[in-house]
């Protein structure tokens, strides 16, 4: 550390010692790199908060520049704003003879000036996403300079700040389209109050001099009008990087006709405020080699030596840059946890894949919930309603109009709140609308509302019913094939035996199924329903069981074969054949003809 640094720092050791509480600031400087688990240990060892503080810096003391620079980062980032002024005079410039730092060939002018904007450093094990990277500098190349916002957007922990702080780390787009420098504000869930301190910080941070006002503003609107002028009399063709904005009226304060970046869970943030707007939508997860290269990196192990587990908890994650995070950073502290933190995983046990990171969630619980806390509580209940979706599956806007008892363009409403918020995804092939979840968000929602699961299969197959008859559903009906394939899931699911026993053990439900899509789903059905149909009847189960499987190969032909005249061919014991042969005697006043064979012999039915 060099001596302005040191000098400066120790000034002031007073009063940091008395004031600043080292557990979340230490998980900034571990996100960074500059501090270990056992030192981490050692300040957490300690038995006040005063010697634990003390502790932590005296470390810092014995470190370098970048520790100095880490911790007034931390500082800034937790709330302590007028200690971090405190150290701002003694802030390095990390200048290198070459101009380049030898380990990522950034400029120490780049450096320079995202340190002083406040900009996260990478985190301690980080994996380039250039493509990404390329197209947010191309939109921001798009503002010219005039004011404007460029949105990235995506669900939790998919990495949206990384990406943008990696976004600025670049000499040519900082020397050439903001040379007014950058400011990072990290912004979050807030209330007026909350609001009201972010913007007043930015404004001390903007105005260090107190060139155009000794005092800070005191409300809302007077900052907003504070920070206008600043920006453009004092830092004109510089950026602003909102991050994690969840509302709203929280974006309209910072509107004040400057070029802004911005991160968000929500992509219909800012509809409400003026001037150009581009859009940065980033995907749920990594690719498998990018994941694979993480935990390889936390590991310290090249991606061929890593166990079999790493790629399965790649394939169970979908790639979450979060959950892959959390996961890498637990077993670089348990190296031989690979099976366990599978298991959990596995399990939905999120709870128990919880660890300091450089996301702002310690665990994916903590992060999933907090983007359904913050809907309206008037949509709350309809997203309860999804956790009875299932993993890969594109559920038909019809479906929930169903499910929901409303009109079309009702529930298209209420779904495209939650594809605003990356709570839902919509693939849209047409003027046909398919709705699914992300893998992890059908985990989250099964494991919180567990308790509600029978109650909401048994309300989706009420409201099936109040709306069709299960062999009535016609090819055309945009939500037909999602029925044929699902309603026994969902009865099963319900625990509604009597229901699954007279929809499987109805030979109308075996001819319109296997006609539109084949036996073999409904076998499979067979099988994994078994011990609910056994409960009806042993008998009636084995009946229809074996009939798909000895038919099986003339049901999956085309023309489609005469169901009932199959059926006729069963013993006379089996319940396949006494509904087969109701069926003819019904269907021979209408010109039918079917065989019936009897000692060897055909047998017409009249």
């Amino acid at each position: 550390m060099d001596a302005k640094a040191r000098n400066c720092l120790l000034q002031h050791r007073e009063a940091l010692e008395k004031d600043i509480k080292t557990s979340y600031i230490m998980d900034h400087m571990i996100s960074d790199g500059v501090l270990t688990i056992s030192e981490e240990e050692r300040v957490k060892n300690q038995p006040s908060n005063h010697q634990r503080a003390a502790t932590l810096i005296k470390m810092i003391l014995n470190k370098d520049n970048y520790s100095y620079i880490s911790f007034y980062n931390a500082l800034l980032h937790e709330g302590y704003k007028d200690l971090a002024a405190l150290l701002h005079s003694g802030m390095p410039m990390l200048l290198s003879s070459s101009g380049k730092d030898s380990a990522d060939g950034i400029t120490s002018y780049v450096r320079t000036v995202l340190c002083e904007g406040g900009v996260p450093q990478r985190p301690v094990v980080f994996v380039t996403r250039k493509k990404l990277v390329s197209t947010i500098q191309q939109k921001l190349l798009k503002l010219n300079g005039e004011p404007g916002w460029v949105s990235i957007y995506g669900m939790a922990g998919c990495g949206k700040s990384v990406l943008a702080a990696e976004a600025v780390r670049d000499h040519s787009l900082l020397e050439g389209c903001f040379p007014g420098g950058v400011h990072w504000v990290s912004v979050g869930k807030q209330d007026k109050s909350g609001l009201l301190m972010k913007l007043q910080n930015l404004c001390t941070r903007l105005d260090q001099d107190e060139s155009f006002s000794q005092r800070i503003p005191l409300n809302i609107e007077e900052a907003k009008d504070r920070l206008r002028i600043l920006m453009l009399r004092k830092h004109p063709r510089s950026l602003l990087i909102l991050d994690d904005i969840w509302d709203p009226w929280v974006l309209k304060a910072f509107d004040n006709q400057c070029q802004i970046l911005l991160t968000t869970r929500d992509k219909s943030v800012t509809d409400s405020v003026m001037g150009p707007k581009y859009v940065v939508p980033v995907e749920s997860g990594l690719g498998k080699e990018k994941g694979l290269e993480i935990l390889s990196l936390f590991v310290n192990k090249k991606k061929a030596d890593l166990p079999e587990e790493a790629h399965s908890i790649i394939k169970e994650c979908k790639g979450s840059p979060l959950v892959v995070s959390l996961i890498g950073a637990l077993l670089r502290d348990f190296p031989n946890r690979w099976e366990y933190y599978l298991r959990q995983l596995q399990n939905k046990q999120f709870k128990r894949i919880r660890k300091s990171s450089s996301y702002d969630y310690e665990a994916l619980d903590e992060a999933m919930s907090i983007s359904v806390e913050m809907l309206r509580e008037d949509i709350k209940d309809y997203y309860t309603d999804l956790s009875i979706l299932q993993k890969d599956v594109k559920v038909p806007t019809k479906v929930l109009c169903i499910l929901w008892d409303m009109e079309t363009e009702e529930v298209e409403d209420i779904l495209q709140e939650f594809v605003n918020k990356s709570l839902l995804f919509c693939d849209r092939n047409g003027k046909s609308f398919c709705y699914y979840l992300h893998d992890l968000q059908v985990d989250f929602l099964t494991e919180k509302n567990r308790s509600q699961l029978q109650d909401l299969h048994k309300k989706m197959i009420t409201q099936f019913q109040r709306y069709h008859q299960p062999h009535t559903l016609s090819p055309d009906q945009e939500d037909c094939m999602y029925w044929y394939n699902f309603l026994a899931y969902h009865m099963a699911s319900a625990n509604m035996h009597k229901e699954l026993c007279a929809l499987m053990f109805s030979l109308d439900w075996i001819k319109a199924k296997t006609e539109l899509v084949g036996p073999a789903h409904l076998i499979h059905e067979f099988v994994e329903y078994r011990h609910i149909l056994d409960e009806k009847d042993f008998t009636v189960c084995e009946n229809f069981q074996e009939f798909l499987s000895l038919n099986g190969h003339l049901l999956g032909r085309k023309p489609f074969p005469n169901i009932v005249q199959l059926g006729l061919c069963e013993p006379e014991t089996s319940e396949v054949y006494q509904q087969a042969k109701l069926q003819a005697k019904q269907e021979v006043d209408n010109g039918m003809l079917y065989l019936e064979w009897i000692c060897c012999l055909p047998c017409v039915l009249f």
